[in-house]
């Protein structure tokens, strides 16, 4: 069993919350993010076309395997450009679901 004294430090907080000016080089890094975020967006474009390219000639072929296979590229291309489009919503979502723990 836990005594009032372990029960008091396990609800101990901290009182560390995100701060926006702690660190040099923060403006930095969120433009290098940003940066890194539309290269992916724009590597998914083009994942997306030749998926896309490869369901319609699968399909015009009769190659089922090829077909189902730009299925999948689609599917998988759209996924990663609604988690790239929503990454600031998704980490704000959590992070302050997490604070109210």
């Amino acid at each position: 069993m836990f005594s009032a004294a372990q029960s008091i430090q396990l609800a101990y907080d901290p009182a560390i919350t995100p701060s926006g000016g702690g660190l040099p080089g923060l403006f930095v890094l969120r433009q290098v993010i940003g940066s890194v975020n539309l290269f992916c967006l724009i590597a998914v474009v083009g994942a997306l076309a030749v998926s896309a390219g490869v369901w319609a000639w699968g399909h015009h072929s009769g190659g089922h395997q090829a077909e189902a296979n730009g299925k999948k590229g689609v599917l998988v291309s759209a996924g990663a450009a609604l988690l790239l489009g929503a990454a600031n919503g998704v980490v704000s979502f959590f992070s302050s679901l997490g604070a109210q723990v």
